[in-house]
């Protein structure tokens, strides 16, 4: 075996490297370290698991070592006294306990669990350790001040909860930094994820239970809305994450485990941002782009992209929607997967129609019918249950009421209500809502009073914050609306009833 070159205590002594640590100036410890040892560039690749190109400009000041994790790794990695930096640093001279960190850049580094993570750059490498950061960034961002800071499967410090709140370190940015990281995940190459400790080995078995448990809480959303299982998913993210930091597995079964993140941690979005939380929705989906990336599945990615579209045109820029549905589909367009495919254009089309653009959200809708219509693929994934005529009426209705086309939508959502919904009550209820909203603008109150009331039931039996949202705006679409008697009696009983729902 050969031994790794090590730096002398002498080393720390220096004032100059004192002052540069204190500056946080990474590049130049790594060159004066190098100078005092001395060491070359390799040496401390080998240390530290940074690659050798990328010490190489971190000393010429071309890039700067931000990410927590990552600093955790390089200080280790060097033996830094942990007195010397503003950050717990794990013991340091215990050599069984440091072979890990010091392990080749395939091996994500476990940072101290008190450790606040911070948002990885995108215009890094995407690496396993920047997944991990931005998974645990993800759980942080969705720890509020009605949630517990931390639980059995994945602890957060309170210190590290305060810290985050109220920075920009919880609230994942659109437009620029969004392409930015639909760039990276479309054209970087998934580096290995292999990992070696003294924890206990990973199976393939394993995985699939833990897919297994992804997929009964997909089961339970469908049926009863993401309140009844969005702290599930959080906590079930958590497990995940702590297996892929502490545990043994070879390549094949870490492309496994990152596959089994990228879906919970999407999947964790999309119950989030049901929950009406869409701060930490965003945080989990980019996530999921980053563990989908390293798991080398596009259809993973796709699905990511595919919620932060409906983050777009629900809560941000419609234009996001429409850049992310793009990506996902020419990442899979190889891939034998028309309802993926199909489910991307209408999310598409919704952010077209959220922009004012009805001729390119009518184009899109088009494209989706069609490869609806060719029933699945063979590339289509197992998680993707929903696609259907309903589901194309539906997404359809929506953008022609964006779009202003009342008459459109009404017919549109007339089709999707009455398709067969497979158990998908909380769908069945945002379909009727739009229906109701579609009615009321088009003057016709009894109609929409009648289909309201109907998704006002599913509402008292379905735990979903944004169904309930779409009521709301019901609520507002029927106090505009001018009235006959009988209506108007209709409409005050209706609000009333969606008044109580909060």
């Amino acid at each position: 075996m050969v031994s790794l070159p090590s730096v002398p205590t002498r080393v720390w002594q220096d004032e100059a490297v004192r002052s540069a640590l204190a500056d946080w100036d990474f590049g130049q410890v790594s060159r004066m370290v190098r100078q005092l040892v001395p060491l070359r560039q390799e040496d401390v690749a080998a240390l530290t698991g940074l690659s050798q190109s990328y010490l190489s400009m971190l000393e010429c000041g071309d890039r700067r070592l931000t990410d927590v994790s990552r600093v955790v790794q390089f200080l280790t990695g060097l033996g830094t006294p942990p007195d010397l930096v503003r950050l717990p640093l794990p013991g340091i001279g215990q050599t069984s306990d440091a072979a890990p960190a010091r392990a080749a850049a395939t091996t994500p580094a476990t940072p101290p669990a008190t450790v606040t993570p911070t948002a990885p750059d995108p215009v890094l490498p995407w690496t396993a350790d920047r997944m991990l950061s931005a998974l645990r960034l993800a759980h942080v961002a969705d720890t509020g001040a009605d949630r517990p800071a931390a639980d059995a499967n994945g602890p957060v410090s309170a210190s590290a909860t305060s810290e985050v709140a109220g920075t920009d370190a919880s609230r994942p940015a659109s437009g620029i930094a969004l392409n930015s990281m639909i760039q990276r995940w479309d054209t970087e190459q998934a580096e290995p994820l292999r990992r070696a400790t003294a924890g206990t080995r990973v199976s393939l078995e394993l995985c699939g239970h833990l897919q297994g448990t992804l997929d009964e809480l997909r089961v339970m959303d469908k049926g009863s809305g993401s309140g009844a299982v969005s702290d599930l998913a959080r906590a079930h993210l958590a497990l995940v994450v702590r297996v892929l930091e502490r545990s043994t597995y070879d390549e094949v079964t870490g492309r496994k485990l990152a596959a089994v993140a990228a879906d919970t941690a999407t999947q964790a979005g999309w119950f989030a941002f049901d929950a009406g939380r869409p701060d930490a929705a965003r945080a989990y989906m980019l996530a999921g782009l980053r563990a989908a990336h390293a798991a080398a599945d596009d259809r993973l990615g796709a699905g990511a992209l595919s919620y932060l579209a409906i983050h777009g045109y629900s809560s941000g820029d419609p234009r996001d929607a429409v850049r992310a549905a793009e990506a996902g589909r020419r990442r899979i367009a190889r891939l034998d997967a028309p309802h993926l495919a199909a489910t991307l254009l209408t999310r598409q089309a919704r952010g077209h129609a959220a922009a004012g653009e009805g001729e390119a959200a009518r184009r899109a809708l088009g494209e989706a019918a069609e490869l609806c219509a060719r029933g699945r693929g063979e590339d289509d994934p197992h998680w993707l249950y929903w696609m259907n005529e309903g589901e194309i009426h539906g997404q359809s209705g929506s953008a022609h009421l964006a779009l202003g086309n009342t008459a459109r939508a009404v017919e549109s959502f007339g089709h999707a209500i009455h398709a067969e919904r497979n158990g998908e009550r909380r769908t069945h209820g945002l379909f009727l809502s739009r229906a109701a909203q579609a009615h009321a603008r088009a003057g016709d109150l009894d109609a929409a009073c009648a289909v309201g009331e109907e998704a006002v039931a599913i509402a008292e039996t379905v735990q979903s914050a944004r169904l309930r949202e779409h009521l709301r705006d019901l609520s507002a679409d029927l106090r505009r609306g001018g009235s006959t008697r009988r209506s108007a009696v209709g409409s005050r009983v209706l609000t009333e009833r969606i008044a109580a729902l909060a």
